[in-house]
């Protein structure tokens, strides 16, 4: 049954259920990164468990103007990947299956949360991935689900719903699948020309600069707290012989700015660089955020944080972030 392709809910109903089951849901035009949460369901359940791919593009999610029309259809190449992946069954299934009496009346609401970054450039695309979310959650009846951290505030969501409407499912987060180069994988990277490509690792490596940021003053810091005598973590720094840092610090201290703050402007470097490149990027938001609510971390902000970028180069309009960790006296 490796693979076995389904196009109606009662197909998918009807699926016999052996022990533990996955679920895995995309919007096709599968690539490394769905490849690996599919292998990582597989390892999740076990031989004598299932994993079910869906492949939906909802339509409810894509707002006006956006690639709903152009987004890539791959069924036959979805089918092979997930079956080398380890899928059992994969439901791929028409709109009027999903949404038998047109757009629904009822919908998930995401709430606040739903609203910010993502949310407030893409107005109601949360509530419809959300909507459509819920209904393949009923129509699988998945002990897991799982979803990548590429799409970081979808994933906080989704955890969000499972909790607050009681679904009775795990959801599990994969970290994000990356290129040699730093960019995250994505369907809508085939859309890149050469030049755009090149400018859209701005993204990665304005995470990675923020990222590195972090640990730089994390490991200044503990220099400083170790150096002898007293004055303060600028003057211990200047006694080390990191000048500049001290200056730094010294900067960052009277700017009332902590720690988030630096590792935003970082980020900022990068992208303001790309924004001057040919083709330039279009800077959407960079955002350094609470993941359980996305809302943004203040100056003395500890504590897991995810650092977020949205941009388009081109007509391509790409995502990304990482998570980060501020320690209680970063």
């Amino acid at each position: 049954m490796s693979g076995r392709l389904l196009n109606t809910s009662r197909e998918l109903l009807e699926l016999p259920r052996t022990g533990r089951r996955a679920v895995v849901m995309t919007m096709g035009a599968l690539h490394e990164g769905h490849a690996t949460l599919v292998r990582t369901a597989r390892e999740q359940v076990g031989p004598g468990g299932q994993v079910v791919v869906t492949v939906f593009v909802n339509p409810l999610q894509f707002g006006a103007g956006e690639d709903l029309d152009r987004y890539p259809r791959t069924l036959d190449a979805d089918l092979r990947i997930a079956r080398e992946a380890g899928a059992d069954a994969v439901f791929a299934p028409a709109v009027d299956e999903v949404y038998p009496g047109g757009d629904p009346q009822v919908r998930i609401s995401a709430g606040p949360m739903g609203e910010r970054l993502e949310g407030a450039t893409r107005p109601g695309h949360f509530d419809g991935m959300l909507t459509v979310v819920a209904k393949l959650l009923h129509l699988t009846r998945p002990d897991l689900a799982l979803f990548g951290q590429k799409d970081a505030q979808q994933l906080a969501l989704i955890r969000r719903m499972v909790t607050d409407l009681n679904f009775p499912v795990e959801v599990v987060g994969v970290p994000t699948v990356r290129e040699e180069d730093g960019l995250a994988l994505s369907s809508r990277n085939r859309y890149l020309s050469a030049g755009e490509r090149r400018t859209a690792l701005a993204l990665s490596r304005a995470l990675f600069a923020g990222r590195d940021r972090l640990a730089a003053q994390a490991a200044l810091r503990a220099r400083a707290e170790a150096a002898p005598g007293g004055g303060g973590r600028a003057g211990a720094l200047a006694r080390l012989g990191e000048v500049r840092a001290s200056a730094d610090a010294h900067a960052v201290s009277a700017a009332g700015a902590g720690l988030p703050d630096a590792v935003r402007a970082a980020a900022h470097h990068v992208l303001q660089d790309a924004v001057r490149q040919d083709p330039p990027l279009v800077l959407d938001y960079l955002a350094l955020v609470d993941p359980q609510d996305f809302s943004e971390a203040g100056p003395d902000f500890t504590g897991r944080a995810v650092l977020a970028v949205a941009a388009k180069v081109g007509t391509t309009r790409l995502i990304d972030n990482i998570p980060l960790e501020f320690g209680a006296h970063a």
